[in-house]
Formats: C-alpha cells, structure tokens, sequence
C-alpha cells in the first residue's frame, strides 16, 4: 500500500482535480489527509467547492476505513491482512534481505520476493526520474488505445475468447522460455494472426521483460492495445507505463488492498486506461466485485504464491460468482495453463471472454502461427 500510505512524492493532479497550487503535497490522500486534516475540518463549512480541501473532504478515500486506521497507528501489513492479503510489504528502498537477526527478513513465497524487489527498484526509478516528471511525460504520449473494445470486437468476429497475446521471454517457475527474443517480431506476429491485444512483460528481474520493450512494440506500427504486464504496487509505475504507450495495466488483488485497487482504477480512468485486476481465489474475487468502476477482471490458474495451476480453478470461481460479474458487465480473461483447443472451451464454456497467454505461444518457433493451433482454427482479424 506504499503507494497511497507511505509515499512523499507529488499528488497528481487528476486524482482529486485539486488547484495547482496544492497539487504537489503528496502523491497519496492519506498523507495528505494527515497533513491537512486539521485545516480541512476547520474550514469545512466554508471551503469553496473547487478547493482541494472541500474535494479532500467529501471523497470516499479520503475518509476511508484504511485511511482512519493508518491514522490510528495500523501498519500496511496489519491493515492488508486483515482483507486476506498474505503477501507482506517491506516499505525498504533498500535490497529487501538486508540486515541480521531479527532484521534480515526472509520471503515467504515467489510472489513476496518479487514484490520485495520491485519496492527497492521503484524506489529508485523514483529517485531518478520524480512522479511529477513522469506524470508530465504521460500527457505528452498519443491518446490510449481502446483495450475493452478491441476485446469485445474480437469475441464477436471469432464466436471464440479474445486473445490478450503475450510477448514474454521468461518466467520463474519455466525460466527462459525463448532464447532468440526479439518482442517487435513476435508482437508483429500475434498481430497478423489474430490476437486482439498484446500484453508486454516488464518485470527485469524475474521475467527478463523491460518498459524498454514495451516501448519498441508500441512504436514499431503495432496497432493492437497494449496491456503492460508488471507488478504495481505504486502509481508511479502506472504513469510510467502510459507514458511508454500501454492502454492497459495489471493489477493483482494479492498484492493490492481495495484502496489501492480504487486508487488506481481512478488514476487510469483519467489517463484513458484499462485495468486488468487479477484475482486467483473466492475471497480476492468478492472483494474486487464490490469496487466500482471495474471493466476486466483476470482469473489465474496459477497461484502466484506456490505457482502451480489448476484450469478448473476458473470454472469454480466463475461457477460461485459468474451471475454477479455478468450483471455488473465486466469481462472475464482466463489466464495460464491454456495450451490446448479443448483448454480453450473449456474456459469459454466456463465464462469468460478472452484468454491471457505467453508460455503456449513465445515456445513455439512462429509464436504467430501458433495461434491457430491453441484454438484449432484461424482467427479473423
């Protein structure tokens, strides 16, 4: 939850539309309502209805549980796990297995390395290039490109899920999955026969991804929307992301508490952007149902925590919840353990509307072609 409880960098704008010369306070309103709260009560009858502390004032995050309890002295985690998130934050901008004894911490799974790793490399993209630059460097990148729509398209032409093709050199649990990687080729393939959108791999450090490649895709000619593949625990990294051309980004429930979840999704919603929430189990996909403004919802097959997969997972949960997430008009995407046409209806017979996938695809010796195979027939584009 760094990224609205324990942040010191500038507040965007956009969030709250707050005049310019309080824009730059803190990028988090817990923060900020730390700092300003006092003055905000004291001036609450007579603040002008475009000041930031009428805004501050009146808006759900602002006075949220998460904010009364982080005021209170809850710590992120405590706050984190008491929503079912197991996966801890260290809040070090340092190499997170620092220290001896009872400071030298440990992670406890895959998933809480990464994340421990990406705290210490925000921190220091952050300490190079400042939010307030970054978010300026978004403006300036060319309007986003519809990610929904294109999916909804594709269903449509094909009577078959969307496919979010993913250009992706490595992973964790497979290692390298493609050693002569050239993501233009590949992304330039899965275009040509029938992917609906592209997801981009950016984590460094675990999947072998850049923003860099990101970025050589979105300016290669490529017109498919971008989903940019990373592990967000701080907006900076949405910013960033627009501003190298992604329309969409992920968000994973595991990791994100539903302020964060809300946060974000207001924060894409001003950049034009799509989010991909990801939920893997019962509790994450409640808590996401109840956030409005939610367009795609991602169900992983593969726990993040242990890595193993489990397709029937998508059926059970879409199964227990699938009615609800119909009646809210939100997307289904199946995400891994996909290889097969018979993997494919079985999703789409469970529900969903599009698949995210990598490994059955950047394997193959023409990534592109291995489309028709994973669905048993060509895809019109």
């Amino acid at each position: 939850m760094e990224s609205l409880l324990a942040a010191s960098s500038s507040l965007p704008a956009a969030a709250f539309s707050p005049p310019s010369s309080l824009s730059s306070t803190s990028s988090s309103p817990h923060a900020l309502r730390s700092a300003v709260a006092g003055a905000a009560r004291a001036v609450r009858c007579s603040a002008a209805k475009d000041s930031i502390l009428y805004a501050l004032e009146h808006d759900e995050m602002f006075n949220s549980a998460e904010v009364i309890q982080w005021e209170s002295g809850k710590s992120i985690n405590s706050i984190a796990a008491a929503q079912g998130i197991r996966i801890r934050r260290r809040c070090r901008p340092r190499y997170p297995s620092e220290g001896s004894g009872a400071d030298k911490a440990v992670p406890r799974n895959m998933l809480e390395q990464i994340i421990w790793d990406k705290e210490v490399e925000v921190s220091q993209r952050k300490a190079k290039k400042p939010l307030q630059k970054v978010i300026e460097s978004s403006q300036h990148a060319p309007p986003a490109r519809d990610f929904v729509g294109a999916l909804t398209a594709a269903y449509s032409r094909n009577v078959a899920p969307a496919l979010i093709a993913e250009v992706k050199k490595a992973s964790p649990s497979r290692g390298v999955l493609r050693e002569d990687f050239n993501p233009v080729e590949i992304a330039q393939s899965y275009e040509k026969n029938g992917a609906a959108c592209l997801s981009i791999l950016t984590d460094e450090k675990h999947f072998q991804g850049s923003f860099e490649n990101l970025e050589t895709v979105r300016n290669s000619g490529v017109k498919c929307p971008l989903l940019c593949k990373e592990f967000v625990i701080d907006i900076w990294q949405i910013y960033y992301a627009r501003s190298k051309g992604a329309d969409a980004i992920l968000l994973i429930a595991a990791v994100l508490p539903d302020l964060d979840i809300k946060y974000m999704l207001r924060i894409c919603k001003n950049l034009g952007m799509t989010a991909l929430i990801e939920v893997h189990d019962e509790r994450e996909l409640d808590r996401v149902l109840k956030i409005d403004g939610v367009q795609l919802i991602g169900i992983n097959n593969r726990s993040l925590e242990t890595f193993k997969v489990d397709t029937s997972n998508t059926k059970t949960l879409l199964e227990k919840r699938g009615d609800l997430i119909r009646d809210k008009g939100i997307l289904v995407v199946g995400e891994s353990g996909l290889f097969t046409p018979d993997d494919v209806a079985y999703v789409q017979n469970a529900g969903v509307s599009a698949i995210l996938v990598g490994e059955s695809l950047v394997k193959q010796e023409n990534p592109g072609q291995a489309i028709a195979g994973l669905y048993g027939k060509d895809l019109l584009h």
